[in-house]
């Protein structure tokens, strides 16, 4: 029969029947951090991330303002950890500029790349030594050379491996000829690249 009632079944509650409720009895408000546990938790992950790798400036207050969005708490907590020693762009910039097996573009890349300051990147590559430099290009042909015979062209080759990694032209060419110059006889290379003209850092970019 119609209408008739059947035990067990709940009245179907209307769409606004949870709103008309109210909130929930057991319903609190969102717990918030206290300006000091804010400021611990950041300086926490600060030295988080430091430990993980050495950051510039730049890099470290990137990740802090994934972390807050408080200019003046980011400010302080970079402030702190480079009082206690544990951020210095001098200290990143002397690392980047002693590696060996790159040259000084690939250096002053970096350097920009990681957001050092011009001043800063001028004193670390003025701070290389030139000798040292033309050395590493020459323990690199001499360790490479086999590899870059088997081109049809092994000097552009030599040229084209050592300026990814940086170097300008004028260290690169006097290293080639030098090279090709000792190498035993009958080994010798296509000579047409013997008298190429020593590129300027300003006539090709680093690609990476």
């Amino acid at each position: 029969m119609t209408g008739r009632y059947r035990p067990g079944r709940r009245p179907a509650r209307t769409p606004d029947a949870d709103s008309e409720a109210g909130p929930p009895r057991d319903a609190r408000p969102a717990w918030e951090r206290t300006p000091q546990e804010q400021r611990d938790a950041l300086i926490g992950y600060a030295f988080r991330a430091l430990g993980q790798r050495a950051l510039t400036q730049a890099e470290l207050r990137a990740k802090l303002e994934k972390r807050s969005e408080n200019p003046d708490l980011i400010a302080e907590v970079l402030a702190r950890v480079q009082e206690l020693g544990y951020q210095d762009d001098a200290q990143v910039a002397r690392v980047e500029g002693s590696r060996r097996g790159v040259g000084e573009l690939r250096v002053r890349q970096t350097l920009k790349r990681r957001g050092l300051t011009d001043d800063l990147i001028r004193e670390t590559v003025d701070a290389r030594d030139p000798d040292d430099e033309t050395q590493v290009v020459r323990e690199l042909l001499q360790r490479r050379w086999s590899s870059f015979a088997r081109k049809r062209d092994p000097q552009a080759s030599a040229f084209g491996f050592l300026a990814r990694r940086g170097f300008t032209g004028n260290v690169i060419w006097p290293a080639i000829r030098e090279h090709v110059a000792s190498l035993p006889e009958g080994e010798d290379p296509e000579e047409e690249l013997l008298d190429a003209p020593r590129d300027s850092p300003e006539d090709w970019n680093d690609p990476e």
